[in-house]
């Protein structure tokens, strides 16, 4: 079966492009998108997956997203035997393409449940006014597309509720996978690790001020954001760091892995996630986390046996900390790594395979 995976565009690598460029080596797949950092996807070492690109896109908010809408909108690709969709804006695709299926890894959080977060935080009432009319007319078309959306297939129960609420559809929980097998547990050397996109939400100033409170602690922040993504204006927390908190911004894969060998734990306090690869890495070496208690983290983090569930401010990550280091790392090793693997990417691409068997098997309408 000749498969084609439709994915936004790959700039800053985060979860939702492992996931696409995993699937796209375990089904032999294409992978169809509009920007791409081939430096990043060989960083990650995945130069081996094919990828087309339906050229660049616009790289200012909103017309970066308005922009690879209407790539996808007007692609075509006839010559593939099924479709899987993944993102924001490549399910724009779906009308022309099918059988499909869409991995759901949320619906428009700008659109839906952030809506007033981001309204509010518009810098002047021109952009406020500016942002309402995109929401309003390009909320219809991303309404529209599902519409053409064989199967829902999403990451958690809580994008799953999401998905319920905001496009009346069912969607079939398949938990993001994690390679096992890449990671180690390595000697503890005293320091917190941190691993997320730049953006907003992720509430990574929580973590700079928990740790400007701990001041013989270190973090290490690995992460970026991509040209044009709404994370370039909120970024002023990056230029008064304290002594010990380090950017390290995008780093290749084998040092990521690394990192989680010889960390004490992970920090976590991403806004409502919707379920969060990065706890399941640290698991899988063996490494307690701190994560906010929100959205897909409660699906993840197992409280007081693989790591701690705290409240979403400086005093619950430092008291999440302070409990995880007094315990020390050794006492969560064996819960972390066992948890990790029920998340392997072989149960993943089991569950996989049998979706799109299901969708190919039904009679079409």
């Amino acid at each position: 079966m000749k498969i084609a995976i439709f994915h936004d565009y790959f700039g800053a690598i985060g979860g939702g492009e492992r996931l696409v460029l995993l699937l796209a080596r375990e089904l032999d797949a294409d992978v169809i998108t509009t920007d791409v950092n081939r430096e990043a996807i060989k960083q990650l070492g995945f130069e081996d997956v094919r990828v087309i690109s339906l050229g660049k896109v616009f790289h200012v908010a909103p017309f970066k997203q308005i922009h690879a809408s209407l790539k996808f909108s007007f692609s075509s690709f006839p010559n593939y035997d099924f479709y899987i969709f993944s993102g924001n804006w490549a399910h724009y695709a779906s009308r022309s393409h099918m059988p499909n299926l869409w991995y759901c890894h949320t619906p428009v959080r700008a659109f839906y449940d952030l809506k007033g977060y981001v309204l509010k935080n518009q810098k002047s009432t021109i952009h406020q006014l500016i942002a309402r009319i995109w929401i309003t007319v390009h909320s219809w078309f991303d309404q529209r597309s599902v519409h053409c959306i064989d199967r829902i297939v999403t990451n958690s129960e809580n994008t799953k509720q999401r998905i319920a609420n905001f496009y009346h559809r069912d969607a079939l929980v398949i938990y993001p996978p994690v390679n096992v097998k890449k990671y180690r547990h390595s000697e503890d050397t005293s320091y917190w690790l941190s691993v997320n996109r730049f953006y907003p939400e992720k509430r990574i100033p929580l973590q700079i001020e928990a740790f400007r409170r701990l001041p013989d602690e270190r973090l290490k922040i690995v992460g970026g954001y991509s040209k044009g993504d709404h994370a370039e204006k909120n970024l002023g927390y990056l230029t008064h760091l304290p002594k010990n908190v380090e950017i390290l911004g995008t780093i290749p894969d084998e040092e990521l892995i690394d990192l989680y060998a010889h960390c004490t734990g992970l920090i976590c306090t991403a806004m409502d996630e919707d379920f969060g690869m990065t706890p399941l890495e640290a698991m899988a070496a063996g490494k307690p986390v701190v994560a906010v208690r929100e959205g897909g983290f409660l699906e993840s983090v197992v409280d007081t046996v693989t790591g701690r569930l705290v409240d979403a401010t400086p005093e619950g990550i430092i008291s999440g900390m302070q409990e995880i280091s007094g315990r020390g790392g050794e006492y969560y090793r064996s819960a972390c790594t066992q948890r990790a693997e029920e998340f392997d990417v072989t149960v993943f691409m089991g569950k996989i395979h049998e979706v799109i068997r299901n969708v190919c098997s039904k009679p079409a309408p």
